[in-house]
């Protein structure tokens, strides 16, 4: 059997733009990622954990997000990227998506951190692994709550105490 792949018209080519220009206008960070050679079934459940978090996939031509940085002023070539890329947009914070790719690269080494972009600073590899070891929001979130309520169980044995010495006296 042979299957005749179509070429995209003008018209899907400037839809496909149009989406993925709406997902980096939307974006709080991108991560870029290569996932050549993951399978079907992996790339579904990552889509579905990334998008848990707020977050989004999409594979997407380098071409493509070369002309989206320049839109934006970005210096960035994405032809210095290897293999084949896919963008993980964060909506919700800009750890996310990285913590997410980086976490799920520990288990299928066939995913490969490359970048990523927050605002319109690009960093390299080293640097979203860097970003995706960082504690989330959440998690700062409650680190800082389990120092205030410790901090507040000291004043109030200390405040317990010069209460009992003041009933002494």
């Amino acid at each position: 059997m042979i299957i005749k792949i179509m070429a995209l018209t003008k018209i899907q080519k400037k839809e496909i733009i149009e989406e993925v220009r709406d997902k980096f206008n939307r974006q709080k960070s991108v991560v870029f990622a290569d996932f050549t050679g993951i399978k079907v079934a992996d790339l579904s459940r990552l889509r579905k954990k990334i998008k848990e978090t707020s977050g989004e996939l999409k594979v997407v031509k380098k071409t493509l997000i070369s002309l989206l940085m320049k839109e934006r002023g970005i210096d960035f070539d994405p032809k210095k990227l290897m293999g084949e890329i896919i963008l993980a947009f964060g909506y919700k914070d800009e750890v996310s998506p990285f913590k997410l790719l980086y976490d799920f690269s520990k288990t299928n080494d066939k995913l490969k951190l490359l970048g990523g972009l927050i605002a319109k600073e690009v960093y390299g590899k080293e640097k979203a692994v860097e970003l995706a070891q960082m504690p989330s929001r959440e998690e700062l979130a409650a680190r800082i709550f389990n120092i205030l309520q410790r901090s507040t169980s000291i004043i109030n044995i200390n405040y317990l105490r010069i209460w009992q010495l003041i009933q002494k006296n």
